[in-house]
C-alpha cells in the first residue's frame, strides 16, 4: 500500500517537530521519530530557521506577501552578494525557498525592475469601445445588418433545398 506524500501534515506534528528543533535534533532524526518523510521535515526546518516557531506553526494558512524592497534585497544578496539561500531566508524572514528562487531568477533576467509589482487582471477599458461613430457610420451599419440577415436566410434556404434534392423528401 502506497502513502500519498502530497498530503499536508497537521499542526500537532509541526509542533512536535519545532520542539525537536529547539532541542537540537536534525531533520533526519526528527523525521524518523515523527514518521514523516525526510524532505517534508527538512522544509519544516528551513521554515523554522527562517521564521521561527510561529512561522512553522502558521504554515498552510496562505501565501505570505513580501514588499518590493524585501524581494530586491533578498535577491541581490543571493545573486550579487553570494549569500546562501537558507541564510537569506533567515535574514529576510522568507518562509519558503520557492519564492526566493523565483525572485533570484527574475533578478538575473531583468534586474530589480523585474521584481516590481504589476497590476493584476484585465486592464481597465479593454472592452471593444472605440471612438463615437459618425452619423454616416451608423447608417452604414444599419444597412449592413439586414443585408447580412438576408444573406444568412438565403444560405439556409439553399442548404435545405439541397438536402431535399439529395434525400427526395422534406427535412
Amino acid at each position: 500500500m502506497s502513502v500519498d506524500l502530497r498530503l499536508r501534515h497537521d499542526r500537532s506534528l509541526r509542533e512536535r517537530a519545532a520542539e525537536m528543533f529547539e532541542r537540537g535534533l536534525g531533520y533526519k532524526s526528527a523525521a524518523r521519530e515523527l514518521g514523516v518523510p525526510d524532505e517534508a521535515v527538512r522544509n519544516w526546518q528551513k521554515t523554522y530557521r527562517a521564521t521561527g516557531r510561529d512561522g512553522l506553526l502558521a504554515m498552510g494558512g496562505g501565501q505570505a506577501r513580501y514588499d518590493y524592497e524585501t524581494k530586491v534585497a533578498a535577491a541581490s544578496a543571493v545573486v550579487d552578494g553570494g549569500m546562501a539561500k537558507p541564510e537569506a531566508m533567515e535574514r529576510f524572514g522568507i518562509a519558503s525557498a520557492t519564492p526566493l528562487k523565483q525572485w533570484c531568477r527574475l533578478y538575473r533576467e531583468g534586474g530589480a525592475e523585474a521584481l516590481r509589482p504589476r497590476p493584476k487582471g484585465r486592464p481597465r477599458g479593454s472592452g471593444a469601445k472605440g471612438a463615437p461613430k459618425t452619423r454616416e457610420q451608423e447608417l452604414e451599419e444599419r444597412v449592413r445588418r439586414p443585408e447580412a440577415q438576408v444573406a444568412y436566410l438565403k444560405k439556409s434556404i439553399a442548404l435545405k433545398a439541397e438536402l431535399r434534392s439529395r434525400t427526395g423528401r422534406r427535412p
